[in-house]
């Protein structure tokens, strides 16, 4: 439900990890979220003071299995429980910055995986209602972001694709996955005036779509290419 990254690399990674801890060092976390924010994302084009106010503030080690904490602010993705990978920094940051969300806006979230995307999306103010279709991965998230003090974040295990339409309309849906449409039935759960970003495509490379409901009718626009997991279904069809 992430952005996917080269398994050899990640290995390596893992292997140099659980060295550097069976060495006893500590990372100092704080001051490399710090220059994450400096050098990875203000130096760039995330320009949303929300934004980065709260990448610097949420703890992305914790959401990282401890083997690859010592890598939890390099500009990439790394892998979690259940197969899945939590999205680098910047794509995070940018579909964040894309939603322009304010505080008291209701985000929905289709994937929530580790839990980092609504943590970040909770401490720009928002109430977070977040899908995600792994039990184990979603009770696991769940339960972090509790620990962590994320109240304002639901979590639900369905399928996304399905949205939430107890709790819509929306101001904000932000997709991590990709299906090969826009499901409709989040098309029908974004407010008026409400964004929607969601990776689209077949397997492989696919376009992040900015999407607007302006009078009824959605209008999208084209932001870069990315490489997310397909949206599947309960028994593992894809969208």
């Amino acid at each position: 439900m992430y952005p996917l990254n080269n398994i050899i690399i990640l290995a390596f990674m893992a292997i140099f990890a659980t060295q550097a801890c069976a060495q006893g060092s500590e990372p100092d976390f704080e001051q490399q979220r710090k220059q994450m924010v400096s050098q990875q994302l203000r130096s760039r084009d995330i320009t949303d003071s929300r934004v980065l106010d709260a990448m610097n503030r949420v703890p992305r080690h914790l959401f990282v299995p401890v083997r690859m904490r010592g890598y939890s602010y390099q500009d990439s993705a790394l892998p979690i429980d259940y197969g899945q990978t939590i999205s680098q920094p910047y794509i995070v940051a940018l579909m964040s910055q894309l939603l322009t969300i304010g505080p008291g806006d209701k985000v929905l979230e289709i994937g929530t995986g580790s839990g980092y995307q609504a943590a970040v999306l909770a401490e720009m103010g928002a109430d977070v209602f977040t899908i995600e279709i792994v039990p184990g991965l979603g009770t696991q998230a769940e339960r972090l972001l509790k620990s962590l003090g994320y109240d304002s974040v639901k979590v639900k295990i369905g399928d996304g694709y399905l949205g939430w339409p107890e709790n819509a309309p929306f101001e904000a849906i932000i997709v991590t996955c990709a299906p090969t449409e826009i499901p409709e039935p989040l098309e029908v759960q974004l407010a008026e005036g409400g964004r929607m970003v969601i990776p689209v495509g077949e397997s492989g490379f696919q376009q992040l779509l900015l999407l607007e409901k302006k009078e009824g009718r959605i209008r999208r626009q084209k932001t870069i290419d990315v490489r997310f997991v397909p949206m599947v279904d309960n028994e593992g069809n894809t969208y």
